[in-house]
């Protein structure tokens, strides 16, 4: 098998002999790389991506409401935010909890179980939604949804642009 590998990688021009070896950094070549690549190290608060759905949401509801002139159509787009936006900040609040810290493991264990939460808070809403909502408009409902549901996206893109540049020792 190795003997056909070898052949394979001789045919596309490879060098197999060539295999750099890995050499692990020392504290202080660590520390040094964490100094010249802060941004590499921050991430998005888990609080902030709920709060600018909750926003983003409010407008959509609110230019629902005003664009049609009727109140329901704006509270079916408000609800459809907020069957984003209160199963989010759910998940934010339990992966947070430093119970699941505790265990080995723990963290990844409590982010799929969390995220299994939302999802079925999510769906959940979404079926309470015609007996929640009087004259409810499940397009506006879409589209509060899908409009706050977008706002990771954008998390995601505004926090990458504001990357803090690496100074040059």
């Amino acid at each position: 098998m190795q003997a056909d590998m070898k052949a394979e990688a001789e045919a596309r021009g490879e060098d197999l002999e060539f295999k750099p070896e890995f050499k692990p950094l020392s504290a202080e070549e660590a520390q040094a790389w964490r100094q010249r690549n802060p941004a590499s190290l921050s991430v998005v608060s888990l609080w902030r991506v709920p709060f600018w759905q909750a926003v983003v949401g409010g407008v959509v509801a609110l230019a629902a409401w005003l664009f049609t002139g009727r109140p329901s159509v704006g509270w079916s787009a408000g609800y459809g935010a907020l069957a984003v936006v209160v199963p989010a900040a759910l998940f934010a609040r339990g992966v947070s909890s430093s119970f699941m810290r505790l265990l080995p493991g723990g963290a990844m264990l409590g982010f799929f179980v969390w995220e299994l939460v939302k999802i079925a808070l999510t769906v959940a809403m979404l079926f309470a939604a015609p007996r929640l909502v009087e004259a409810l408009s499940w397009l506006a409902l879409l589209a509060g949804f899908v409009v706050t549901i977008k706002v990771y996206w954008l998390a995601l893109v505004l926090h990458s642009r504001r990357r803090v540049p690496v100074k040059p020792n």
